[in-house]
């Protein structure tokens, strides 16, 4: 009972995990413009994301635009979109073996070694997708906090860290506590594989001796007595 209702909380922390893996790929907030100095214009608005750049000014609708090319963007930028796109595949097909490991699905029914494989498989790709979306966005994190501090930029080319690296982090919980909740189990053993069948030893069987009985004792003597007698006698 307590390890089915792991499962179906590790599943639903996963799908949240999973969703919020995919809003932290697709928003383009992941550095905003800086509000310092006196100079900068604070009615426009600046975000980068992985995918496109968007502009937002006072009473002007917000506009965006895709990156034309992908060679010409920066290694960091490279790189987290290709992890994102892991977190994305490893969480996606994490949830899919999960269910096939899942005591309420008619799956491999009756066969718990089997299933609790299929859950610590889960488990693992939910761990390699919670790491997946850690690095870029910490990484990123790292690099605004570093270019703020930096005295050779300009104000106007300084960020702020954006929403969506904070739903990032947040994401990569998620995908944490779902893969501990399907690592955290006992590895049941499976029935006809490793049961070898000892005997019992038998007891050694202690047998049991009589004393002799008195009476027997007394005519023994008496006849031997007799005997010395005859011997006398004769």
């Amino acid at each position: 009972m307590v390890q089915g209702v792991s499962e179906i909380a590790a599943m639903c922390v996963g799908l949240i995990g999973l969703i919020g893996a995919a809003a932290t790929t697709g928003m383009p907030m992941w550095k905003v413009t800086a509000f310092i100095g006196e100079n900068i214009i604070v009615m426009e608005t600046r975000w980068e994301g992985l995918w496109m750049n968007c502009y937002r000014q006072a009473n002007i609708r917000m506009q965006c635009k895709v990156y034309d090319s992908l060679l010409f963007l920066p290694p960091d930028l490279q790189a987290a979109r290709g992890l994102m796109c892991c977190s994305l595949a490893l969480s996606g097909l994490g949830l899919l073996v999960a269910l096939a490991g899942m005591r309420c699905i008619s799956c491999f029914q009756g066969n718990d070694w089997a299933k609790t494989i299929i859950l610590f498989i889960a488990g693992g790709m939910q761990l390699m997708a919670c790491v997946c979306v850690f690095i870029p966005v910490s990484w990123t994190g790292h690099t605004i906090i570093r270019d703020f501090y930096n005295p050779l930029l300009i104000d106007a080319q300084r960020r702020e860290l954006g929403e969506a690296l904070y739903i990032g982090w947040v994401t990569g919980g998620f995908l944490f506590a779902s893969a501990m909740l399907f690592l955290c189990r006992h590895m049941p053993s499976e029935k006809g594989s490793y049961d070898v069948y000892h005997p019992a030893p038998s007891k050694p069987t202690l047998m049991r001796y009589h004393p002799i009985s008195s009476v027997s004792i007394s005519s023994y003597n008496s006849r031997v007595h007799q005997n010395k007698k005859k011997k006398k006698k004769t």
